[in-house]
């Protein structure tokens, strides 16, 4: 098999030199502390008083995670390699630059590896007296049925749920109250993907898993886990339809009620496509009388250089609106 080409200079080292280009390229908003090369921290988001919101995961899904660090949303990020969590080290770097002595409040998505290392973590700050608390995202509609929801994955609808958590604390609200939003954002919120193309490893340059050519995977998780259906590729209306009937199916939304709203790309799907995408959830959202408060097309999670697009959308009601339109100020994402 065929290595895929990439813009890179050694493999194992992809992870590491992203970070000296992150941090190059946003010094207003980012910086690293001395000996924890895997936390990136805002530069204007934690100080005394207030919640530290520390989020993170494996690298390869950019912007998530380091794009949503700065002041409004999150305080620090711990960086894994490609596709893998990181390890309690750099959590624990990361939550100690975001203490500000009211509590640190771990998000990520729902993945095992992710869930030992954060939860070992926490066992590291209780003996510095740090209390930290955790809130896995399960947005992944397709990852696990209805009534086992604690065990789907978290996707693209991080963005929404880091979002309202991050203002939250940046309201200087308490740990219980930050903790509340969080879990409140998540129970709202539903995400489908689909998968056209596989993407490839910096170490490995080779796909992660087949896809024939003519073929789509409906629900593909971010690591390539297995959707819930495979099929002959269909046109960009019968796929989003299919995704919006899942996620109506779920959300129980009434007549008048608003949403935002993220089509995502997975890496190498163009806005182009996407925005044929989300031309169609409009339609059928408008359609059921469905008002769409705020709306984000482009590449939020990505999967390298995974070619298909998942949907995301957050029920809101007015408490989430408040938390959505807070300000922040990110690297790669800004409100206000």
């Amino acid at each position: 098999m065929d290595q895929t080409q990439k813009l890179i200079n050694d493999g194992n080292a992809a992870v590491d030199e992203m970070l000296t280009g992150i941090i190059a390229a946003h010094p207003n908003h980012l910086w690293r502390p001395d000996n924890a090369p895997r936390a990136v921290v805002a530069r204007h988001g934690p100080r005394e008083g207030k919640v530290g919101l520390v989020i993170g995961g494996g690298s390869g899904h950019e912007p998530t995670f380091l794009g949503f660090v700065g002041k409004g949303l999150a305080d620090a990020a711990a960086v894994g390699n490609v596709f893998a969590s990181p390890p309690p080290q750099p959590v624990v770097d990361a939550a100690l630059a975001a203490n500000g002595g009211a509590g640190i409040l771990f998000m990520y998505g729902n993945y095992a590896g992710d869930v030992m290392n954060f939860d070992m973590a926490a066992e590291m700050l209780e003996m510095e007296s740090i209390e930290a608390r955790t809130v896995v995202t399960t947005d992944d509609i397709a990852s696990a049925p209805r009534d086992a929801r604690e065990k789907r994955r978290g996707v693209a609808g991080n963005v929404f749920i880091f979002k309202a958590a991050g203002a939250a604390a940046d309201m200087m609200m308490s740990l219980d109250e930050v903790e509340r939003i969080a879990r409140h954002a998540n129970d709202r919120t539903y995400t489908m993907g689909v998968a056209l193309s596989a993407c490839s490893l910096p170490q490995t340059r080779r796909p992660n898993f087949e896809l024939p050519v003519g073929e789509m995977e409906i629900g593909m998780g971010i690591h390539g886990e297995p959707g819930v259906r495979r099929g002959p590729l269909q046109s960009a209306n019968a796929v989003t339809d299919e995704i919006v009937d899942a996620i109506l199916g779920e959300m129980n939304a009434k007549a008048g009620d608003s949403v935002a709203v993220l089509v995502n790309s997975l890496g190498s799907t163009p806005l182009m496509e996407l925005y044929i995408m989300h031309a169609r959830v409009a339609e059928r959202l408008a359609a059921a009388d469905i008002r769409i408060h705020s709306a984000l097309v482009g590449p939020y999670c990505t999967s390298m250089e995974m070619a298909g697009a998942s949907i995301s959308v957050m029920h809101l009601d007015d408490e989430l609106t408040t938390m959505l339109d807070h300000p922040c100020d990110c690297a790669m994402f800004r409100v206000g």
